[in-house]
């Protein structure tokens, strides 16, 4: 028996959604409930700098007014420390973790050339420190943790996966990220740690999000195999790009959901325009997601998977007039 589809929404209540959130949030949500699957609500507000909750309450009006529901949360990351403690505690009781206490700037001039979308590669500084060089460093500063990956030439050096818009993957984790942080100096755990953990205890077995984070999912796999947690499928979906070429963000005030719903944009323009980005429906189309879960359809996808550029035109077929 096929078990039953469990996604999420996991936002970072930073600032408002922007449509590229919103696009994210759409087509996953799609996947999901057109096969009868049910929706995770996560609020990823680990950094202190991310924990308002006033915009964690605006981002779920803003689902609610698109129409997107969930059926279980919101669980909020800042209240799972503990969690992600006991995860911790586990990678160091296996040797798979070392303390790191490279800094920002030491990082950063150590930079590979190759390393294209801003992913330094880390070169293990701090990999083989003896219990006196740790001891001596720890009195200077407090440690990050990095997790071990398997050096090139060890057995599972390589993590491959099937994506379901971009096919089969295969990373080489060493050449890739190299050792890359679960926990930060500061305290704060890191995104893939508190991720992996997060989908594990929640079921989660179908994450869609940007193509931006395909580079995540085989760091995520490889610590969900240490950690025996299932693995879910990964569907990286297009991205909404500026005509400059750069990805919508936070930074684009004027295109996030504040600013859009005072504007009066219609939420049903928005999500059949969105929806036809990516040959869902047809141009001019109106809808809301529940009207669209019977279009949905993965093949589609796959034949629309380049990244979007958001330039008038577009705003247009979505309501939005500058």
């Amino acid at each position: 028996m096929t078990p039953k589809l469990v996604g999420r929404f996991a936002p970072t209540p930073s600032g408002r959604m922007h449509l590229g959130n919103v696009f994210s949030a759409l087509l996953g949500w799609l996947a999901v409930r057109s096969a009868g699957g049910k929706m995770v609500l996560r609020i990823e507000d680990l950094d202190p700098r991310a924990q308002h909750p006033g915009l964690a309450r605006l981002l779920m009006d803003d689902l609610q007014w698109l129409g997107l529901d969930w059926d279980e949360g919101p669980v909020y990351q800042s209240e799972r420390k503990q969690i992600y403690e006991n995860a911790l505690e586990l990678l160091k009781n296996r040797k798979l973790v070392y303390p790191c206490f490279c800094s920002r700037a030491e990082l950063h001039a150590a930079k590979a050339p190759h390393a294209s979308d801003g992913t330094y590669i880390y070169r293990g500084t701090c990999r083989n420190l003896s219990p006196a060089e740790i001891a001596e460093k720890s009195r200077l500063r407090s440690p990050a943790y990095r997790l071990r990956v398997p050096e090139l030439g060890k057995p599972k050096e390589l993590v491959g996966f099937d994506d379901l818009i971009w096919g089969h993957q295969e990373k080489h984790l060493a050449q890739d990220c190299g050792d890359f942080l679960i926990r930060r100096s500061d305290g704060v755990f890191a995104y893939q740690l508190a991720v992996v953990v997060d989908d594990g205890a929640a079921g989660v077995n179908l994450v869609v999000r940007g193509r931006d984070l395909l580079g995540s999912a085989a760091r995520q796999i490889y610590l969900a195999e240490l950690l025996e947690l299932p693995i879910p499928r990964y569907a990286h979906i297009p991205l909404l790009i500026a005509p400059d070429g750069r990805r919508l963000s936070k930074r684009e005030r004027d295109l996030d959901l504040g600013v859009l719903r005072a504007k009066g944009v219609n939420p049903a323009r928005l999500i059949g325009g969105l929806a036809t980005l990516v040959g869902l429906v047809s141009p001019g189309t109106e809808a809301l997601p529940a009207d669209l879960c019977q279009y949905f359809d993965w093949n589609t996808l796959r034949e629309h998977r380049k990244d979007i550029v958001v330039d008038d035109e577009v705003l247009q077929s979505l309501g939005i007039y500058r």
